[in-house]
């Protein structure tokens, strides 16, 4: 990633959420707009041939047939000002964190905003125009062109941030709900770019959690350190996540910041609120802030609930033949029930009997405690790679995720949801830390955010701070996501056992 310029990495700037923060991502600079002028000469050939060589819609007779250098000068014109309608709607400012559907939205209304500017000029300067719905053709081929541009863009992009090309290293200063409400942004998001290198805390503020790790991140001492820190760590951008009593640190961190010529990023004290959704009202005309939980709404949860019911009951019908295959290669494999039954805590703490296809040995729960010292998870759950407990078919099952497939009925009867944190066992729930809890706001799932980043790759702090993001970021997009993502971890087995 390009070196930022002196005059803006000694900038303070105090930003609400991390997908916005600057610098943002790589700039293509002129070669995106010179890329679109390329695409807009192509789509306007593809136009003149689907008009004068195809002739779809509309039959051309001979005597109105054109060559193509007739279309040049109004080729020029479309060139000029597609790429400054595209400027003006924003397509060549590199937002962090924008979407691939507002980036499509921008190419839309930005053709659309064009074409039709270039109507209005063409046939104003020449009414006797040759052909009105070639315009229409381009129009629709600069699009899908565009749009195929971005999304390869998007996809070489976030192939090397998640390879470690191009990410910005970042500090968070603080180790409150905010701080973690960043790092869950950053767990759940690598596509933006960002690598967490730990966390400070502020010495004159008493903390929540332990001075030791949230997750993968390390405690790496006190603003006090800030300076070592940055040179030691090599610090790209600090992010400060204070409450505003503490304004003098802020400044004090700033001034820091200044000199080790890093840049510097404020999370609004408001922001605080925003974790448990604030929804804005007026009485009046004099704006009102609400907090409310992040927990499903109504008709969230309806909608959440009617695809439940759908998926699991159609999976349940059409997976049958492979359930009963399943079970009797369970039966023949060794002794004991087909189904493992286990008590799992549910929404709001209500504990419920979850089914899983059986995976290892009869005696699995008593022999347990002996593979304690073998834990390779950290937190309060149970994992190991190559647990001796395993079946060989059990092996199979759970490299494979088919062990959960009994955990339709489960969804069916309202125990879990398709998506949702992972449930847990109560001895585990007892261990939770205070900020833990929030992950029992809404039905555990059978695959879930975790289950799409790494699994049991991920420490269980890791886990549960994308959980809380899920909660706080449901949207039906983002559970037909986390669907899309869930087919290839399941097929490669990523984070299994």
């Amino acid at each position: 990633m390009p070196s930022q310029p002196a005059s803006e990495m000694h900038t303070v700037r105090p930003l609400p959420w991390l997908s916005r923060l600057a610098p943002q991502a790589p700039s293509w600079g002129l070669i995106k707009p010179l890329i679109d002028m390329a695409l807009i000469v192509l789509s306007f050939v593809g136009a003149y041939w689907v008009r004068y060589r195809l002739q779809w819609i509309r039959e051309i007779e001979p005597a109105y047939f054109v060559p193509f250098v007739v279309y040049i000068p109004s080729v020029l014109a479309l060139v000029a000002i597609l790429p400054v309608v595209y400027w003006i709607e924003g397509a060549y400012r590199s937002v962090r964190g924008r979407s691939l559907f507002d980036e499509l939205w921008i190419v839309l209304r930005g053709t659309v905003s064009g074409i039709a500017t270039m109507i209005v000029i063409v046939f104003l300067a020449t009414p006797s125009y040759y052909s009105r719905l070639i315009f229409g053709y381009a129009g629709i081929i600069i699009v899908v062109l565009l749009s195929l541009s971005r999304g390869v863009e998007r996809v070489t992009t976030v192939h090397r941030r998640r390879r470690g090309i191009g990410v910005r290293r970042v500090l968070i200063v603080g180790a409150d709900e905010t701080a973690r409400s960043v790092m869950r942004a950053v767990v759940a998001r690598p596509e933006l770019g960002y690598q967490i290198v730990g966390f400070v805390e502020d010495d004159t503020e008493e903390q929540d959690v332990p001075n030791t790790r949230i997750g993968r991140y390390p405690a790496l001492g006190s603003t006090s350190d800030l300076i070592e820190v940055i040179g030691q760590h090599h610090v790209d951008e600090v992010i400060v996540t204070l409450p505003w009593v503490s304004h003098r640190t802020i400044l004090s961190i700033a001034q820091q910041c200044e000199q080790a010529k890093v840049l510097m990023h404020i999370v609004p004290d408001l922001f605080q609120m925003t974790l448990s959704r604030v929804v804005v009202d007026n009485l009046d005309g004099i704006p009102l802030l609400s907090v409310c939980e992040p927990a499903l709404r109504n008709w969230q949860a309806l909608f959440k609930r009617l695809m439940d019911v759908l998926v699991a009951g159609t999976a349940l019908f059409l997976l049958s033949p492979m359930l009963l295959v399943t079970a009797l290669a369970i039966r023949l494999d060794s002794p004991g029930s087909v189904i493992f039954r286990q008590t799992r805590v549910g929404r709001g703490g209500q504990e419920f009997t979850c089914l899983k296809f059986r995976t290892m040995c009869a005696d699995a729960e008593a022999r347990l405690q002996e593979l304690r010292r073998q834990n390779e998870a950290d937190g309060p759950w149970f994992k190991m790679r190559n647990d001796p407990r395993q079946t060989r078919v059990g092996r199979f099952l759970r490299r494979t995720s088919l062990d959960e497939l009994p955990q339709f009925w489960n969804v069916l009867v309202g125990d879990m949801s398709l998506i949702g944190p992972r449930p847990n066992l109560p001895s585990e729930v007892q261990e939770y830390e205070p900020w833990h809890h929030q992950r029992l706001e809404v039905a555990p799932g059978i695959t879930g955010l975790w289950q799409v980043s790494g699994r049991s790759d991920l420490s269980f702090d890791e886990m549960v701070l994308l959980d809380v993001y899920y909660i706080e970021n449901w949207s039906p997009i983002l559970d037909l996501a986390i669907l899309v993502k869930t087919i290839p971890t399941v097929v490669l087995g990523s984070g299994a056992y």
